[in-house]
């Protein structure tokens, strides 16, 4: 085939070799039995020149080919938008690298659809386990906890006290179930919005020892839902791994007007990711961020501790 890959390094080797047989046919170079030094040196001349002008016509013709294996090496479709230019010597070369951009726009586009769909049943799961929480084992510690009070009102009195401690024991199971419960399900964000959503978060954590400060801005963009609930789980999520991994007393919660979208940001004052691999939380969170087009960062920033940055330039959660 014209142009392939095979007769440009055949002909680049070809034009080297017919160079170098003409140089010694028509030079003044002679190699006499035994070879002299003069001649093995200027043989030896000869032959590096040869290798070189090879080398460097080869690096030539195959350099976007290693540029499309390191570009292959790295590549991380939680981090789209990486493509190479479609350039080269050569017609194949070209469409090598076009189809891998091709093929790469694919698997990005599925992969999205697909954790779309992951993500939409795993909210939906959620949500069906937080009603069964609230309705089904909420109602019964809640009629446990009235049937106790009624047995404590007629118990004698050495008994009624080991009936409180029962009663405080019940009483902070279910706090802690419907906790769980909002959790799974952030009512609030439903019913009064992600800045209440968020305080109450903010609240939350504060309440558990960890010291979290929040601002928030108050000219935002109309949000859509699937954008609310990113943010709020990306903030979620974070204070989550800063409260078990990170050793920090302290963070800050933002969240602003960017451009024409908004930017949440997480900072914590803790040990920092330090070489440690992203674990299935981050990845969580950029599968998230890939649903509504944001752009999220991971990382140290100024002193100790690590920033979590989420960017959504589309605060109608319009997706490419």
């Amino acid at each position: 085939m014209r142009g392939s890959l095979f007769w440009r390094i055949f002909l680049l080797n070809a034009a080297v070799l017919v160079i170098a047989t003409v140089a010694l046919l028509l030079g003044p170079v002679t190699v006499s039995t035994p070879v002299v030094i003069r001649e093995a040196l200027i043989l030896g001349v000869g032959l590096a020149a040869m290798l070189a002008a090879n080398a460097a016509l080869l690096r030539i013709g195959l350099g976007p080919l290693a540029r499309l294996t390191r570009t292959m090496a790295t590549t991380d479709l939680l981090r789209p938008g990486n493509r190479l230019p479609a350039t080269g010597h050569g017609r194949q070369v070209r469409d090598l690298i076009t189809t891998f951009n091709t093929m790469l726009d694919r698997l990005e586009a599925e992969r999205a659809t697909s954790a779309a769909r992951a993500l939409s049943a795993q909210e939906g799961e959620r949500h069906r386990i937080a009603q069964e929480l609230h309705d089904e084992i909420g109602q019964t510690l809640t009629a446990v906890l009235l049937e106790l009070k009624r047995v404590a009102d007629h118990a004698p009195s050495p008994v009624r006290e080991e009936i409180r401690q029962v009663q405080e024991t019940t009483r902070n199971s279910l706090d802690e179930i419907r906790r769980i419960a909002r959790r799974l399900r952030p009512g609030v964000l439903e019913e009064l919005g992600l800045t209440s959503a968020l305080r109450a978060l903010v609240t939350e954590f504060t309440a558990s020892g960890l010291a979290v400060r929040g601002r928030f801005g108050t000219d935002l963009p109309e949000l859509s839902r699937e954008v609310e609930l990113v943010l709020y789980r990306v903030a979620q999520e974070s204070l989550t791994n800063t409260a078990r991994h990170a050793r920090a007393g302290h963070v800050d919660l933002s969240l602003h007007r960017h451009g024409q979208g908004v930017e949440l940001r997480i900072r914590d004052d803790g040990r920092g990711l330090g070489r440690a691999p992203e674990g299935a939380g981050i990845r969580g969170m950029r599968e998230r961020a890939l649903l509504i087009g944001a752009d999220l960062a991971v990382g140290p920033h100024s002193g100790t501790g690590t920033e979590v940055r989420l960017r959504v330039p589309d605060p109608a959660g319009k997706r490419d």
